[in-house]
């Protein structure tokens, strides 16, 4: 048994699926992975996004596009034949794909809380059960294959937006990702969250166009994440140094789900 950094944490060779990685944090994971030999499937609702940035990253390395409405089950079926085509077995799924719905509580709308919630939660349980057969098909407990949830800091704290089923439906994801992670061990497969803080995404423009500022000044850290930083955790989560290491929600976020900056 190795203890030698190169091979603790050698992700090459591995086959993964990044779900939502044409942009933002999908993008940040798709491509950490790429550039470490990785050969990444990524999806996304909209083709052409996700079939110009797959042909950005495999530039890098092995990156192909599998455009997909994951939240339907015929989307699911269709994108996991897909994938049945060309692979026998899945190393690695990163559950990352979510939406977010804003509006005042007494407003809220019953379509906008059901969409989140299907999306964020359905959706990752629904993939990752369909995925089961490629996932276990040469996992061990000593060789275990990896399952990464994207869950949010919003799922660890009380947000001070209107973003009710966001919230809701990341706490969900993060008590999820521990209930798998408990039911699956005995498969080979571990199962870990990431809970981002404020990272550069279209699901954060909004905030970071009007807030930006603040947003960085309140952060113990003094600034938003990168994708160095989101890229370097999916690839520890990956890697043969985290084998042991499942059911854990992992916050991602200059401390600020902690508290605001204290100087």
């Amino acid at each position: 048994m190795s203890l030698k950094i190169a091979e603790l944490f050698d992700v090459s060779g591995k086959v993964a699926i990044v779900t939502g990685g044409s942009r933002g944090i999908g993008r940040m994971i798709a491509e950490g992975f790429v550039e470490n030999g990785v050969k990444t499937y990524i999806t996304a609702r909209k083709a052409e996004a996700c079939q110009e940035t797959a042909a950005e990253l495999a530039a890098k390395g092995e990156c192909i596009a599998f455009p997909a409405d994951l939240s339907t089950a015929e989307g699911r079926k269709a994108f996991i034949e897909k994938i049945l085509e060309q692979e026998s077995r899945l190393d690695i799924l990163v559950n990352n794909a979510g939406a977010a719905w804003g509006a005042p509580f007494e407003e809220y709308p019953d379509e906008g809380y059901d969409k989140v919630m299907d999306i964020n939660v359905k959706a990752i349980f629904t993939l990752t059960r369909d995925l089961l057969p490629l996932l276990t098909k040469d996992a061990s407990t000593e060789n275990p294959s990896r399952v990464i949830n994207i869950g949010s800091i919003d799922g660890l704290r009380v947000s001070t937006t209107d973003n009710f089923a966001y919230g809701a439906s990341k706490a969900a994801v993060h008590f999820l990702t521990k209930n798998l992670a408990v039911r699956l061990a005995s498969k080979g497969l571990t199962v870990n969250a990431i809970a981002p803080g404020p990272f550069e995404s279209k699901m954060m423009d909004f905030m970071l166009t009007k807030y930006r500022d603040k947003i960085e000044a309140e952060n113990p850290m003094g600034r938003i994440g990168n994708p160095q930083d989101m890229a370097g955790l999916a690839l520890y989560l990956a890697s043969p140094a985290t084998k042991y290491m499942t059911g854990q929600v992992i916050a991602l976020d200059g401390g600020r789900h902690l508290g605001a900056r204290q100087d």
